[in-house]
This record gives C-alpha cells, structure tokens and sequence, in this order.
C-alpha cells in the first residue's frame, strides 16, 4: 500500500525487554538518566524493522515521573538528549527517517479530570525548547482533551515544526461510538486539528478495537483536507478512567501477535489511515510486520 507512513512502537516496554535500568515511577526515563547508549539502541531496532519516523524517548521527562526537584535540575537536559539520541539514528539511517518530538500529558496518561494547563504549560515550555534542535515534527500524544491540544499547539507555533496531534480514546465499551476520555468526540477533536494547523490527527494508547470507528469519524470530518489520520494502538485490557498511569506493567495481550495487530491495522488502513505504528507492547516485531503488509 503505496504512501502509507510507518511509525515506530513502543518505547518503554523495548527499554525493559532490552535489559535498560527501568523501574516506577520514571518508566523509559531512567534509561535516558542512566544508560542512554539502550535508548539509541531501540531507535535503531525500529529504523531496521521499517519505522520511518522515530519518536524522542522523552514522554516521560516530566515531573510525575522524575518528581520535581529532578525535572528543575535535569529536564532540559535529558530532553535534550533525548533529542540527540533520536536524531542520530536518524541521521545515520540509510534512508530517510523523521524524528518525532514527543510531547507528554503533563499529569498522567488518561487522566483529563488531572489537567492543570498552567502546570502543563511550564513543564512543555521546557521540553519544547529542549528538543527543538533535534526533530522534525512535533507529536503530541495521549491526549485526552482538546484543551491539551490547544496548549501545545500555542507552545510549539514559534518553532514553526509541523504538530501532530494524537488523542487517546476511551476504550472501556469497544462498542461504544469512539470518544475522547475527556468525553469529547472524535468530530471536536478533528475541527480543533483544523483549527489548530495540525498536519496530523491520530489515535493513540488505546486498545485496537476502538480505532477503527475513530478513523472513519475522523475521515468524515476531515473530507476535503489535507490532514493525515493515522493510529498507534497499545496491546495491553483496556485502562478505566481512574486508571493511574504507569503505576505498573499492564498484561500484554496474547492475541496481538506481529499478524494479529497488523490485522487490526489492515483495518484502520481500509477506513482511510495512512499513518500507522504501535504504542505500548508494540515492538520491533510488529512494525516490521507492518513495514511488509502495508508499505
């Protein structure tokens, strides 16, 4: 499938299966705090499965994971090098490979009831600067309300880098109509994509059942822009809304095999995504099965 963009997978659950220092609370951090050379070394394991974009291992340099006092201290710097690590594997590619500046809920993944916007926008003003240098979008991710959206989009303007915007989506009711976990729907979070310039609108860290749904809407939406749609889906039950993020490891699922996910993708790709990777527990294996099916 001809213009299909492949995204890399998961970066935290690769840190730990590579045997990287990984512990709670600071998740895929503290490879970046303490042994960056295994941070390098899973960006290079997606360029070889086929990602043509790498995304900066820096979702969680923010204070609910390496607390506060850290974040003063170290988080321009660990974003930074974040940065530097992706950018080059990418540069060193054999092909070209783009570098995604990931940019983080500041109080939690699936947690819109937690958003402090003033909060969030110190703490994104840092990482922001810090990992300008290095990429060549930006991606906004798990977002669970459009007013994250809104403040990135206002953060980022001033680099002039195209934003990527990805929400995650309540995933609880598979068959449910796809919705954010704020509760806004998948329509609002197309027209604020609109309005806010972005490049992309995607789905992201939710299970692979409720993609499907949330792209069609989203086509519909989007009809007659030029606004890619795309999906990451993650391979662990579906997470509650009192779900406390990465306050342990989720139970990978069986059934989402290389083969298996790529079915679901095959699925996203027919209702008209043209971006598609993995998130948590979507490794290597999967995008390189991806990569062979889709591209």
């Amino acid at each position: 499938m001809s213009g299909v963009v492949i995204l890399d997978g998961g970066t935290g659950r690769e840190l730990a299966r590579s045997g990287a220092p990984f512990r709670q609370p600071e998740w895929s951090a503290l490879a970046l705090i303490e042994a960056p050379h295994f941070v390098a070394q899973v960006h290079q394991r997606y360029v070889e499965a086929g990602a043509d974009v790498i995304t900066t291992n820096s979702y969680a340099v923010v204070p609910f994971h390496i607390g506060q006092d850290r974040f003063d201290a170290h988080g321009a710097q660990w974003a930074a090098l974040a940065g530097r690590l992706a950018r080059d594997v990418a540069d060193a590619a054999p092909r070209k490979v783009a570098v995604a500046g990931s940019l983080p809920p500041v109080s939690g993944s699936y947690r819109p009831d937690l958003i402090d916007l003033a909060r969030s926008r110190a703490v994104l003003a840092v990482l922001v600067e810090a990992l300008a240098p290095h990429v060549d979008h930006w991606q906004a991710e798990t977002l669970s309300a459009i007013a994250e959206a809104e403040l990135v989009a206002d953060l980022v303007a001033p680099t002039g880098k195209p934003l990527w915007l990805s929400f995650t989506l309540a995933d609880e009711d598979p068959a449910a109509a796809p919705q954010l976990r704020s509760g806004e729907s998948v329509a609002e979070a197309a027209a604020a994509a609109l309005r806010l310039g972005a490049r992309a609108l995607l789905f992201n860290c939710s299970q692979p059942e409720v993609m499907a749904a949330a792209v069609a809407e989203a086509k519909a939406a989007l009809a007659g822009t030029d606004v890619a749609i795309g999906v990451y889906a993650n391979a662990f039950p579906p997470q509650g809304a009192d779900a406390e993020a990465n306050n342990g490891l989720s139970p990978i699922r069986a059934d989402l095999t290389p083969e298996g996910y790529a079915a679901f993708a095959r699925a996203w790709a027919a209702e008209g995504a043209t971006i598609l990777g993995g998130c948590c527990g979507i490794g290597p294996e999967h995008i390189a099965t991806l990569r062979h099916d889709l591209a």
